[in-house]
């Protein structure tokens, strides 16, 4: 079984005339402001996997600054997953800078969705983040006993829409301020991995972490999946397309020019994702 774990959909009240969001929300526009970054529905992903061989994905909205916004996104993924319960599985998202965000992913949680993400800060500094409200939604997800996924990105390199002033000391923090709870950093996790070849401490803050795949063919090379693997663990990669930005297929011939095992590449694709989902 193949899950793709990185999946962005919108309702047609955002996909259409989207530029009437931009004013008020700044990370909506910083990613979206170009006609040519695509916004899909439930019909089109699930159109998607049917082509590609996807058979399960999991399925994001977006980290809106208006509590009003997010909420409307996330009964569109309520929604979308009542209506296609065997091929998608729902996250709720919301921005961690408002005082609402608790609220938000107990309503969420308590309707059926299967985790909370991607959460991202793409125009604020992580360390401006409510650590009371954010250890709320940590408390919620262990009480619900479903995973979060964190955006992040690497710290140096090229610039791109969405890449933001994190760095791996706030990626390093987080993870050991909360120990206990089930976390997937997406887009590699910035790199991190690399850093559990150190001799102390890393592998075992890196225990209930895992790292996704997402925009990775815009990112690193082919090889990262065999380095990654060999670093953290083949199970500890999950496969994320970041779909519509890409399709599953690019990540499958990545994959496949990187030489991964049968057994790895199985891992990787689905086998992960079904033991984090707990399918």
């Amino acid at each position: 079984m193949i899950i793709d774990f990185h999946t962005h959909i919108f309702p047609s009240f955002f996909r259409n005339k989207r530029d009437r969001f931009f004013s008020e929300e700044p990370a909506f526009e910083l990613l979206y402001r170009s006609p040519e970054s695509r916004l899909a529905g439930k019909e089109e992903l699930i159109e998607n996997m049917d082509e590609e061989g996807v058979h399960k994905s999991v399925v994001f909205g977006f980290p809106w600054k208006s509590a009003d916004h997010f909420r409307r996104h996330n009964d569109y993924i309520i929604e979308s997953v009542q209506r296609y319960p065997d091929r998608l599985i729902g996250f709720c998202s919301f921005s961690l800078l408002s005082h609402q965000a608790p609220k938000e992913a107990e309503r969420c949680l308590g309707s059926g969705l299967s985790g909370v993400g991607e959460l991202a800060i793409y125009t604020s500094e992580f360390s401006s983040l409510d650590t009371t409200a954010l250890g709320d939604i940590m408390a919620l997800c262990s009480q619900y006993d479903v995973p979060l996924l964190l955006h992040t990105n690497e710290p140096v390199g090229h610039t791109y829409a969405g890449k933001t002033a994190m760095t791996l000391k706030d990626i390093y923090g987080f993870l050991k301020q909360y120990p206990s709870n089930r976390i997937i950093l997406a887009h590699w996790g910035g790199g991190l991995f690399f850093y559990a070849l150190m001799k102390r401490e890393v592998k075992e803050v890196l225990i209930n972490v895992w790292f996704d795949t997402a925009a990775s063919p815009y990112l690193y090379v082919p090889d990262v999946y065999r380095v990654a693997g060999d670093i953290i663990g083949f199970e500890k990669v999950i496969f994320g397309s970041d779909y519509p930005l890409l399709k599953p297929g690019r990540y499958f011939r990545e994959m496949k020019s990187a030489n991964l095992s049968s057994q790895s590449f199985k891992k990787i694709t689905g086998e992960n994702a079904a033991g984090l989902l707990r399918l």
